[in-house]
């Protein structure tokens, strides 16, 4: 059965591309946005339909759903709201007033709104959707509050039973001038983070980072010691919840012009940055750690 909550997840993906593009006056063809997304993402996702409905409903019903936005936050003009938060907001918003109720129960629509704030947003997204969400569902009149779900739970795997996938990533610098610098890469969530790929099976971990850096940031770089590592819950439509396991490594490259590739779903830029203004930017919480361990290593290099 797909996953309902990572089809929300690409269709928020697709919209924030979408929106991001709108503010540059660049058109944007959807369908290609969403099928590079699930294509990246959701590959073998059987629920496709639903995203692009969702998808549609939002685009269709967008100038009612951001009115209904700033009347229930008025002191938040949409566009002075991040480009994640507004966009959760009209996903959910588009789920709560217009989806069919019996495949969409209005707690359903702003639960799982919440959630996606909780994962791409930040600190305060979570209480700030679930704020705006519940205005409009009380002026609704809380439709479906004392209803209880006869869907059948699906049966919890223990953690130790799920499958693990094994990732590789790096925290790639290089000394140009004396100066030493990062490359990161930037999600379409507003996070810079570091270059991490799939480990193929039987791949020898350092061998796979050189091969994914390579692909992603086309550096040839030499991996040295290792950072840390970090684990996490995904869902896969195919394989339900697995653990993914990232492990980061220190790896020097030559100080040249870096590019991502055409059409690397997921990522929007990647540039280099001088060592002294790394922790000015925007990190994912479980990054900060490896990064600082990064530059404890290369400040003890200098040293």
């Amino acid at each position: 059965m797909a996953n309902r909550h990572l089809s929300r997840s690409i269709v928020l993906q697709t919209l924030f591309e979408y929106d991001f593009d709108s503010v540059k006056n660049k058109k944007t063809d959807l369908e290609e946005v969403l099928s590079r997304n699930v294509k990246e993402f959701a590959p073998g996702v059987s629920d496709v339909s639903f995203m692009r409905q969702l998808l549609n409903t939002v685009i269709a019903k967008q100038p009612d759903i951001d009115d209904i936005i700033e009347k229930a936050a008025p002191e938040w003009p949409i566009e002075k709201i991040s480009v994640v938060d507004r966009n959760i907001l009209r996903l959910g918003l588009a789920e709560l007033l217009f989806a069919d109720r019996e495949e969409v129960p209005a707690k359903v629509a702003i639960n799982e709104a919440i959630e996606l704030a909780k994962t791409f947003g930040g600190d305060n997204s979570g209480r700030f959707v679930n704020g705006v969400l519940g205005a409009v569902y009380k002026e609704l009149g809380e439709p479906g509050k004392n209803e209880v779900s006869k869907k059948k739970r699906r049966k919890e795997i223990a953690y130790e039973d799920m499958p693990i996938e094994r990732l590789g990533g790096a925290v790639v610098y290089s000394v140009d001038k004396n100066e030493t610098y990062l490359a990161l890469v930037h999600d379409v969530f507003g996070h810079w983070t570091l270059s991490k790929g799939h480990i193929q099976e039987n791949e020898e971990i350092k061998k796979g980072i050189r091969r994914g850096i390579k692909e992603e940031l086309g550096l040839d770089v030499d991996v040295g010691e290792k950072l840390g590592m970090n684990e996490y819950v995904a869902t896969q439509p195919e394989k339900g919840k697995i653990r993914k396991q990232v492990i980061y490594y220190l790896a020097k490259a030559p100080f040249k012009d870096i590019a991502l590739p055409e059409g690397k779903g997921g990522l929007d830029d990647a540039k280099w940055f001088k060592l002294s203004s790394i922790l000015d930017l925007n990190f994912y919480d479980d990054i900060l750690p490896v990064i600082t361990n990064a530059i404890n290593q290369l400040v003890k290099k200098d040293a």
